[in-house]
């Protein structure tokens, strides 16, 4: 089994690691630690929790120490970009522990706070900034931070900046850069549209993936629950108030639905907050915190916002709405699990979600275990998944038939269409004879008389 000490790591990193009860390397930490120290261009995959941030963070620090010392203010030697707030400063934090005992200096800038402290912090000098791509053009733009000394380059969870559409920010950022750098790139997939980027601006990478990406963790029991969109409230209420439900993490598609779902658990007397983009930086970090401590059990949260969240020992994960993306289901439930933990993932499909349960279920290889054993198990929804002919368009029959309105009649067009082939006939909706056709009322004519004649 391979040691941090084995890695060759330098005596400070092996305390900070220590520190921080790292026993061994993971496998993504074991295979790209020594890559980085020989000076190789990474193009990393792994799942969440699978220790990626110290994968890049440990060899970038020994190396900027090693390196040799620039006299006066120090300048910006390392950058690493981040999509979301959150885990941008998670990733501080772990340059914050993991050199506690070098002489290093690290800022992370985001937008959504006031620029002043962090332009204070930029006028110090910092050797390793972690920035949002939006804040450090702003700041680019502005003056404060020069790129021109950087040596090593990370783009982190590379799939979610283009999904949030950062990938015209990522080639600025690029341009500002020397030509002479180490580059990192790692992401929980690697799509490829990844694959393409990588390529844009890596010097002939070593791969690392030390998991398939459609794989899910082991360790994780996965339940699927057929009930009817209406009753998904219920249901998670249900689930809230059975034993075990400690620490619970539901994933919302949409800002607005994660605010009406917490209004809901809400009156319902159940404690939750939800965090999402439209929330102020104050208030996802007293969220964070709140979930983090157990003060607040359940956090609704939306597949952006989600990829700052490395809270452990959450008990649960609740997807209230499936993903249209299969690949976003690995990493929602890669959030319970982690660190060799077991945890539980939940996910609720309605009728109108049976094309992306039968995406995720090839992506995985397998079919989610089926939990009917609720009240508001809906059989039409169980039926419509399991059936792969059916349109993933076609809406469900209880649409119209519960909520009370009528379905229009129809009757076979006498007229043949040469389109629907032999034996087929047109169908058209039955007009009531009684009711005048749209647009057939008469206009009234106006007519202009000239003031004089009268």
């Amino acid at each position: 089994m391979t040691s941090f000490k084995q890695l060759e790591l330098i005596d400070p990193l092996l305390r900070a690691v220590a520190r921080e009860n790292y026993q061994e390397p993971t496998p993504i930490q074991a295979q790209s630690i020594p890559l980085l120290l020989a000076g190789r261009d990474i193009l990393g995959c792994a799942q969440t929790g699978t220790g990626k941030t110290a994968a890049f963070a440990l060899p970038m620090l020994q190396m900027l120490t090693q390196g040799n010392a620039v006299r006066g203010k120090p300048a910006i030697r390392a950058l690493i970009l981040s999509p979301t707030r959150e885990l941008a400063a998670q990733i501080d934090e772990s340059f914050h522990a993991y050199g506690r005992f070098l002489n290093l200096r690290h800022l992370v800038i985001f937008g959504g706070v006031k620029q002043h402290a962090q332009v204070a912090a930029i006028r110090q000098g910092v050797h390793i900034l972690v920035a949002t791509p939006g804040r450090l053009l702003d700041l680019v733009g502005q003056g404060y931070v020069h790129l021109d000394q950087v040596q090593f380059f990370v783009l982190d969870e590379a799939d979610r900046m283009l999904d949030m559409g950062f990938i015209h920010d990522i080639r600025r950022v690029l341009k500002l850069l020397p030509s002479e750098r180490q580059n990192l790139l790692f992401s929980a997939t690697l799509p490829p549209d990844i694959t393409r980027l990588a390529g844009s601006f890596l010097d002939n990478p070593a791969r690392v993936e030390v998991s398939p990406p459609s794989s899910t963790v082991e360790q994780i029991e996965q339940r699927l629950m057929f009930v009817d969109r209406l009753d998904k409230h219920e249901l998670l209420i249900e689930l809230l108030s059975r034993p075990g439900m400690s620490r619970v993490l539901v994933f919302t598609r949409t800002k607005h639905g994660a605010n009406r779902l917490v209004k809901r658990l809400t009156r319902a007397k159940i404690p939750a907050v939800a965090i999402h983009g439209n929330k102020s930086q104050s208030a996802r970090r007293k969220a964070l915190a709140g979930f983090h401590s157990g003060e607040i059990p359940i956090l609704v949260a939306t597949d952006l916002a989600s990829r700052g969240i490395d809270v452990e020992n959450i008990s649960h994960v609740v997807n209230f709405e499936l993903p249209h993306e299969p690949e976003v289901y690995i990493h929602r439930i890669g959030r319970t699990g982690r660190a060799g933990l077991s945890g539980v993932a939940i996910s609720f499909c309605d009728a109108t979600e049976s094309a992306d349960l039968r995406s995720i279920e090839r992506l995985i290889g397998d079919e989610i275990p089926v939990d009917a054993d609720h009240v508001w198990h809906s059989r039409e929804a169980a039926t419509t998944a399991h059936a792969p002919a059916l349109s993933s368009r076609e809406p469900p029959s209880r649409d119209r038939k519960k909520a009370g309105r009528p379905q229009p009649k129809t009757r076979p067009c006498p007229r043949a269409n040469p389109s629907a082939g032999a034996g087929r006939q047109s169908v058209v909706p039955v007009r009531d004879p009684g009711r005048k056709p749209a647009g057939s009322r008469r206009r009234r004519r106006r007519v202009f008389r000239n003031p004089s004649s009268t």
